[in-house]
């Protein structure tokens, strides 16, 4: 995959948790808040490594 689409999905993702997030909030459910919550730090990590290896690759 090239370096913008990994930067893309990253962000996808984190809309995604977002999303359950907002969804487990309205729902009052704990779990969905959770899982939203956690989708949302793993695609932050994802997006954080996706840029440090364009970075690297561009020097």
């Amino acid at each position: 995959m090239g370096k913008s689409t990994d930067i893309a999905r990253a962000k996808a993702r984190r809309l995604k948790g977002m999303i359950k997030e907002s969804d487990g909030i309205a729902l009052e459910n704990e779990r969905l808040k959770a899982e939203g919550r956690k989708e949302q730090a793993e695609a932050l990590r994802e997006e954080a490594l996706a840029r440090a290896t364009r970075a690297a690759s561009d020097r």
